[in-house]
């Protein structure tokens, strides 16, 4: 029969605070009253930053190079925003040829989807300026070619993604390339 009152520690043992998602006794804890331990801040080389690290220096890349693209195609206001649309698409079919590569074959470094995925192909398709676009479009007028552009890029987009990832495994195992 137990009284309710902590345990006493013994020696040499080292108390664990409880996972969040059950609840345990307070004197997991190792401190009286039940207060949680305190664990030391991971160094920034553990954790969670690595992976901070490479979404955010592939979503810098991805997003200059979406920029350079703006710029050598620029798209005539009012006009079917070519330049983003292809964009949107080249970067999802780009994500389908991806995530084709780490299904079959494997991630050759833990930190190349983040990169690579997240980051640069992240930073490269923007369809927060697919939403402005469609509604510069409808704003001014032209309703027809902003829910065009709407249809067309979504269509596409999934079009893109699932033919490259399709593709992408076909070739890989057709000629044996798979894990």
């Amino acid at each position: 029969m137990t009284t309710g009152a902590p345990r006493p520690a013994t020696a040499g043992a080292t108390a664990r605070p409880a996972a969040p998602h059950t609840t345990g006794p307070s004197e997991l804890s190792g401190l009286p009253g039940g207060q949680p331990a305190r664990s030391r801040p991971q160094p920034p080389w553990q954790g969670q930053w690595p992976v901070v690290g490479a979404v955010a220096l592939g979503g810098g890349i991805g997003a200059a190079l979406r920029y350079g693209a703006t710029l050598l195609w620029p798209t005539a206001p009012g006009t079917f925003p070519t330049t983003v649309f292809l964009v949107n698409v080249v970067g999802c079919a780009l994500m389908g040829v991806l995530m084709a590569l780490i299904a079959e074959r494997g991630s050759p470094h833990p930190l190349l989807r983040p990169f690579l995925g997240t980051g640069i192909l992240g930073g490269f398709t923007t369809f927060s300026t697919y939403t402005a676009d469609i509604r510069h479009l409808t704003d001014t007028g032209r309703l027809a070619l902003g829910l065009a552009y709407l249809a067309a890029t979504l269509l596409a987009a999934l079009a893109a993604v699932w033919a490259a990832h399709t593709g992408t495994r076909y070739a890989l195992t057709r000629r044996g390339g798979a894990r």
